[in-house]
């Protein structure tokens, strides 16, 4: 008996008990819906927070400076001039003051936001957009002038649809005045990037009553020097405090490349655990496989005692096996898919199920179809015809 006798054959036995079939491809079913679904679900997260590095720049180099006491310190002007003597390998170069959760006042309207203190590269280092307006300028910070730009959150929640540009606000009860507005990132939503308020740095110094600026961020010229920005940072600020511990400074290949790992991990743990499920997939056929040779043993014997060898009667219980996993794989394929395209939705996410994950979760499934059919297939092989023509 060919491959293809052997199919129609587990075609038939199949279509002959469907509630049976299905209940014994349901682990495989399960199985494969589970890794194309988590696989798709960490993908999509992977892209969401590589998109959000890539929007504040692949080339955004951080540096944090607590410093170590005493005379060795650094202020914003030396970083400045260091970067424009190294304009060969760094872009812009900006102080950023955290000044943490300020009250925001415009008329009868009242909220809470996030205040940060830049220069007036912060929209070069970080990638971000003017809405309309303008962001600060160097006279801005340079003579501590009153004037904020806003994320789009803020100015939805205080000016609605009005003209934001011009506007005066109070923060923290001194009077700023509006310049800008900044581009929608993140959907305009509480505690995002766009609930955030940006005055001159020279300002956030003396609300947060820090003179002493800790946190820089700089932007390589290109993507191909930032490893030569990060070691001549790394050689200036060790010149000056003598030790490593006195700074830190990190760029965004390297967290996008910790990401990478991580979600790599996550993936195989994960995927890890959707696999159980093929396995208790492939013990449900084998059972059934089982119970189906003792069924079948009278025909097994007659199909002997006709001529059939023991490789046709195992090919003919592998090919079943086999068959039985592979309609399960189809149908955990598309279950999976549209599962993943229907949490992807509801999580406001982009999953995208992979071809590579479709791939394998099939392949797999066949696989242990024809690994957990082997055993019943081999004990068919070897009934004993006259024994088999007996059996009641």
């Amino acid at each position: 008996m060919d491959i293809k006798q052997s199919f129609i054959l587990a075609v038939k036995s199949l279509t002959s008990s469907k509630l049976r079939s299905f209940l014994t491809m349901l682990g495989i079913i399960i199985g494969v819906a589970s890794v194309i679904v988590l696989v798709s679900l960490v993908d999509g997260m992977k892209k969401n927070i590589v998109q959000q590095f890539e929007s504040m720049g692949t080339n955004l180099i951080t540096v944090s400076i607590p410093g170590r006491g005493g005379n060795r310190t650094v202020t914003p002007n030396d970083i400045m001039a260091f970067a424009e003597k190294n304009s060969d390998t760094i872009g812009y170069v900006t102080p950023s003051v955290t000044v943490g959760t300020v009250t925001v006042k415009y008329q009868t309207e009242s909220i809470s936001t996030n205040c940060t203190g830049t220069n007036e590269f912060y929209r070069e280092v970080r990638n971000v957009k003017i809405a309309y307006g303008r962001y600060l300028e160097f006279v801005d910070v340079d003579r501590r002038q009153k004037n904020c730009v806003i994320g789009s959150y803020v100015a939805n929640k205080l000016f609605n649809s009005q003209q934001v540009q011009g506007r005066e606000i109070k923060l923290n009860g001194d009077t700023y005045t509006v310049v800008g507005v900044l581009e929608e990132k993140q959907s305009s939503v509480e505690g995002s990037e766009d609930d955030r308020i940006y005055i001159p740095y020279s300002l956030a110094t003396l609300i947060s009553r820090n003179r002493m600026v800790s946190s820089y961020s700089f932007s390589a010229k290109t993507k191909e020097t930032v490893s030569d920005a990060m070691e001549k940072i790394n050689n200036y600020l060790f010149e000056i405090f003598s030790s490593e511990d006195a700074y830190r400074a990190y760029n965004q290949a390297d967290s996008l490349e910790r990401v990478n790992e991580m979600t790599g991990q996550m993936t195989l743990l994960l995927v890890g655990i959707a696999a159980i499920s093929l396995l208790v997939g492939g013990i449900g056929i084998m059972n059934i496989m089982l119970v189906s040779v003792t069924e079948r043993t009278r025909e097994i014997g007659i199909r002997k005692a006709l001529g059939a060898t023991p490789w046709d009667i195992m090919s003919q219980f592998v090919v079943e096996a086999a068959t039985t996993s592979s309609f399960g794989g189809f149908l955990g394929i598309a279950l999976g898919v549209g599962a993943s395209y229907l949490m992807g939705n509801l999580m406001k996410m982009a999953t995208d199920p992979s071809f590579m994950a479709i791939l394998i979760a099939f392949s797999v499934s066949v696989g242990i179809g024809m690994t957990f059919g082997y055993f019943p297939a081999k004990k068919a092989s070897k009934l004993n015809p006259i024994d088999a023509l007996r059996y009641d």
